[in-house]
């Protein structure tokens, strides 16, 4: 009874924690793109703004796991040497973000 408890608390925690989080990461960005915009003025830093606050965060780099499964589906139908050189090649070069 008592790990369910745990468990439920941990969910609860976990939901209520989300929105926190949202909040903070918008307060963030508000600040930096406030930062960015403090010499200009008017009709040029609202645009400014509306583009700054609009704007996607940079992808993060590709995990090596995920560059493993990329590169293994890349990999179907080599085999052996080539294979293993493909592999080789394709784990060490920057990810295709």
């Amino acid at each position: 009874m008592k790990f369910q408890s745990t468990i439920a608390a941990l969910v609860l925690g976990a939901v209520l924690a989300s929105p926190a989080f949202a909040e903070n990461s918008q307060q963030t960005k508000m600040a930096d793109c406030n930062k960015q915009a403090a010499d200009k003025k008017g009709d040029e830093r609202k645009a400014f703004m509306k583009t700054c606050l609009s704007a996607k965060p940079a992808a993060a780099p590709m995990s090596q796991q995920d560059k493993m499964k990329a590169c293994n589906v890349q990999a179907t139908g080599k085999k052996g040497d080539e294979r293993k050189a493909f592999m080789k090649s394709c784990l060490s070069s920057a990810p295709a973000n």
